[in-house]
């Protein structure tokens, strides 16, 4: 049996002390036991979002806090701007459509970064745009978008901001309050170090203004319902108990570490991670690379979703092709979370392996030298 090695951008390894919680008995969600664990659990998220406002929980993928994005915040019929640079600002728009949303779409060529420019410009043309999505770190293409400036723009207006933020969060500095970002979306099966299955959604007062007045069909994903049950500490239907356990571990950790350090430690991975790359003659893809996952183009005459499957079943490291008009044509390798600098290593020196195997000229060893030079460095 292999030992597994995820650099994947989603899910990311559980640390030992984290996944040992979800081992324990379960206990009742109705209890004061439980209620104790919640509490703590929605402050934590607090720090982590950096932002004063609630911050609700739900068990879903990423997804679902998307959509319950949608639902809270629009009637049918109403307007919406995506802004979109990837795979998962094209999830946006779909989810509004699914609604009967008029949707404005701003869509620029995977690897590059939202204009806010751009977004001003729309937000101009249409005063009735009444919320604006975009994507915080587009993991599809490895690039981040300027959130600072995008929330500076929508702040001076009427409408609201939302950010899908489920790879970006806990990886990459942002400071939810400070930005004017009036939701925030992630999920916990990225930086959060947990198994999937928990979303998590911000809300800002200038948003919640929209919540009151929405009337698109919710339940489940009902804010107004996790507001309530936030102020007796519970959920309003049985949470993922086990997660939220598990998930106050992770907490835990990240504020014993602090999130500057998390931030701080997931760029100089990314700054290894783009040196190995380079070093074996991979193009990096994208024009403002993230923190969180580093892509780079496939050499010619290779098939990228070989490169995949040969890492995977020889060596055990699962990393992440493209995807969309993508596939095959980039490979992606994550640093985030619990990744550290010697998965990296061993990542890169399996690359070389498997590249040189598939008849690209490698020197052997020098991803790895590039990555180590970096990682010596800081």
């Amino acid at each position: 049996m292999k030992k597994q090695y995820l650099l994947t951008p989603g899910p990311t390894p559980i640390p030992p002390q984290v996944a040992l919680k979800e081992a324990l008995p379960i206990i009742h969600h109705r209890t004061a036991e439980f209620s104790a664990i919640f509490a703590d659990v929605c402050e934590g998220l607090k720090y982590i979002f950096q932002t004063k406002n609630d911050v609700f929980m739900m068990a879903s993928s990423g997804t679902g806090a998307m959509e319950s994005s949608v639902v809270n915040l629009l009637s049918a019929g109403e307007s919406a701007l995506v802004a979109s640079c990837g795979n998962f600002g094209e999830r946006w728009t779909k989810l509004l459509e699914a609604y009967g949303v008029k949707t404005t779409v701003i869509s620029v060529e995977w690897g590059k970064v939202v204009s806010p420019e751009a977004i001003a410009a729309a937000l101009k043309a249409d005063p009735s745009i009444k919320v604006v999505y975009t994507t915080f770190t587009e993991t599809s293409t490895g690039v981040t978008n300027d959130i600072a400036a995008i929330g500076k723009v929508v702040d001076a207006t009427s409408a609201v901001l939302v950010v899908d933020a489920i790879s970006g969060l806990g990886g990459e500095k942002l400071l939810t309050d400070e930005w004017h970002v009036d939701v925030v979306v992630s999920g916990s099966q990225k930086g959060l170090m947990l198994a999937p299955g928990l979303a998590f959604v911000s809300v800002s007062a200038k948003a919640w203004k929209y919540v009151e007045a929405a009337k698109l069909p919710r339940f489940y994903w009902d804010w107004r319902k996790m507001k309530k049950s936030l102020a007796t500490q519970e959920t309003p239907f049985t949470p993922a108990i086990t997660l939220i356990i598990s998930l106050q571990e992770a907490i835990r950790m990240i504020r014993e570490k602090g999130i500057e350090n998390v931030w701080k430690d997931c760029s100089v991975l990314a700054k290894a991670a783009r040196a190995g790359m380079q070093a074996l003659g991979l193009e990096l893809f994208g024009d403002n690379p993230c923190e969180v996952v580093t892509s780079a183009r496939v050499p010619a005459g290779v098939e990228g979703g070989k490169i995949v499957k040969l890492l995977r079943e020889e060596y055990g490291i699962s990393i992440a092709g493209g995807q969309g008009a993508l596939k095959g044509k980039i490979i992606r390798f994550a640093h985030m979370g619990y990744i550290g600098k010697a998965d990296l290593l061993v990542g890169f020196a399996c690359l070389e392996m498997v590249l040189a195997k598939l008849g690209h000229k490698v020197t052997k060893g020098a991803g790895v030298a590039a990555a180590e030079e970096i990682l010596l460095q800081n």
